[in-house]
């Protein structure tokens, strides 16, 4: 992926990012060009599937079940009617 400085418009370098969830990323950026210097955050996100994953239903919910805390697969469970296993 290449990034571009904002303000001079030099190539620019991804020094770091923060994944706040699996659909937006924060990248900190920071321009190559020494004179310029100039540092930012840019955001990615999930647009839209083209084609949907190949995996199986069950296998992709287990994944995602699985990244919850503990508290929030109790209260997914709650929701659902039936009692968290602990």
């Amino acid at each position: 992926m290449r990034i571009y400085c904002t303000t001079c418009g030099h190539k620019g370098r991804i020094s770091s990012r923060e994944e706040v969830t699996r659909a937006y990323v924060k990248l900190y950026c920071q321009c190559l060009d020494a004179s310029c210097g100039h540092t930012w955050v840019a955001n990615l996100t999930f647009s839209h599937t083209l084609r949907p994953s190949g995996q199986q239903l069950d296998v992709m919910l287990f994944d995602r079940l699985r990244d919850l805390t503990p508290d929030k697969q109790k209260e997914l469970f709650e929701q659902l009617g039936r009692k968290a296993v602990a």
